[in-house]
């Protein structure tokens, strides 16, 4: 294979001198782009917004311990008062209040109720008169509150949030392989402006150097004037090429510096791949690793679960029955620790119901509608999971055939070479016309860039694999992160 890039091809078609000039290999630039690129920050971002939240949903499966104080509470006002012959008068209420209230919650994941443990203390200082003072306490108050039919939203939340978190971790992988296919894109794009660059740069030379061998057998009659002419305008087209070329480039180089985070006057020199990883993929290992790595299946499980949950909130709303149940101490004295002497019992037990006699279907209806949209989304994701299943087997025949695919094109880009190599020669003899000439020029041209191509689309395909399975086919390892690392950033 002939050497890729010339430095000094590079440095005639950028226009503007750059502050830095960097080589960079496809790894290399893969690597950097899943750091530095902005798409690489969003995705770290969304990852960092998925772990908290998670962190957020397993802390409210914890005991939440809470303290309330109100210190001081002070009120002067007139409330009514009947006297015993019926009529009233007006007293007047002057206070300070002083309150303290610490209290345990947590929630029964077996039942989805609640139960809180209260310890509190009040001071109610009243200011007038003799400025008595009086204390309540309670020590301790167990309290239960239970739906009887009611959804178990805790339930379901254990089971909807982990599935809704390994998802978010796959996502984020396979964002950053998305990452890596955005700069394969990109590398590639650079690497064939830059190739017209060369091929329009070497034409131009080739086609100034024929003209004038054609000017000087023009002269001793060896051939025609329309020959003569055509190479002339073969030398204004490769003039006109190498321009839009070398435009092509400086846009194609623009886009991946940024992308890359590189300043914007940065001159990258990519450097074309090497042999292509023999690698082959079958496409039921291909497809056993997407369910298991991928978001797709993931997502597909969540999806299920909460079409569940409608379904069976919208029939735990049919009818309300709770539970409230209170067991517990308190005592209150004028002085602060004979309020904790000679407690009393404190007792509370209440059933609420609420259950609709005549609502006309309404909430039947609403179990219907979630029960339909149930039946919708499972439709839904068959069909998505059908299509993720061919795409995923057209994605494995592709990948396998593009192999050969780049072998081929690497062999004729070298035969299409010689061929042209040949033909300069055999011109410059005078034994081909210039239609010839040029015909094995154009060849060369595109068989090149054909070459470019194919190694870009076994690049792409091999990274589309990487980002449906989250498996490294050449490491052999599946692909992992350092969450706690990650999220220090």
């Amino acid at each position: 294979m002939r050497r890729w890039f010339l430095t000094a091809v590079v440095l005639t078609c950028v226009a503007a001198t750059a502050q830095q000039t960097v080589t960079l290999t496809l790894d290399r630039a893969i690597e950097r782009a899943r750091v530095s690129s902005v798409s690489a920050e969003a995705a770290l971002n969304a990852l960092k917004a998925s772990y908290w939240e998670y962190r957020s949903y397993r802390a409210s499966l914890l005991p939440e311990f809470n303290f309330e104080a109100t210190a001081p509470s002070y009120a002067k006002s007139y409330s009514a008062y009947q006297l015993d012959d019926g009529s009233y008068t007006f007293v007047r209420n002057n206070r300070l209040d002083f309150a303290g209230t610490l209290t345990v919650d947590q929630g029964i994941w077996l039942t989805g109720g609640s139960v809180s443990l209260k310890s509190s203390l009040e001071l109610y200082r009243q200011l007038d008169g003799n400025y008595s003072n009086r204390f309540m306490s309670v020590p301790f108050a167990l309290t239960l509150t239970q739906p009887v039919f009611g959804v178990n939203h805790l339930k379901w939340s254990r089971r909807i949030e982990p599935v809704r978190y390994l998802e978010a971790q796959a996502g984020f992988l396979e964002a950053t392989e998305q990452v890596a296919m955005n700069t394969i894109t990109s590398f590639f794009n650079l690497l064939s402006a830059m190739e017209s660059v060369n091929i329009a740069r070497q034409n131009l030379e080739n086609a100034a150097r024929l003209l004038e061998v054609a000017k000087a057998k023009r002269e001793m009659g060896q051939i025609s004037k329309n020959d003569l002419l055509s190479l002339e305008l073969n030398r204004l087209q490769a003039e006109s090429d190498l321009t839009d070329a070398g435009s092509q480039m400086r846009s194609s180089m623009f886009k991946l510096s940024t992308f890359l985070g590189y300043p914007e006057d940065t001159e990258i020199v990519p450097v074309m791949p090497g042999e292509v990883p023999a690698v082959d993929v079958t496409y039921g290992d291909v497809l056993e690793k997407a369910l298991d790595n991928n978001a797709f299946s993931k997502n597909i499980r969540r999806r299920q679960l909460e079409a569940d949950y409608e379904v069976a909130k919208a029939k735990g709303n049919l009818r309300e029955i709770s539970l409230f149940a209170q067991v517990g101490y308190t005592g209150t004295s004028n002085r602060f620790k004979e309020a904790y002497d000679r407690l009393k019992d404190n007792q509370i037990v209440e059933v609420g119901m609420k259950i609709p006699l005549i609502d006309w279907g309404r909430r039947r209806g609403k179990v219907r509608v979630a029960e339909n949209n149930r039946r919708l989304t499972q439709s839904r994701l068959r069909q998505e999971s059908l299509e993720f299943n061919q795409d995923l087997f057209i994605l494995v025949e592709r990948f396998n055939n593009q192999r050969q695919q780049v072998a081929i094109a690497m062999t004729a880009d070298t035969i299409a070479e010689r061929r042209y190599q040949t033909n300069v020669e055999t011109f410059m003899r005078g034994r081909i016309s210039t239609l010839d000439l040029n015909d094995s020029r154009v060849t060369k041209d595109q068989t090149r860039l054909e070459y470019i191509s194919e190694l870009y689309r076994y690049w792409f395909y091999f990274y589309q694999i990487r980002s449906l399975t989250l498996f490294d086919y050449v490491a052999g390892h599946r692909l992992e992160f350092d969450l706690n690392e990650l999220v220090k950033r």
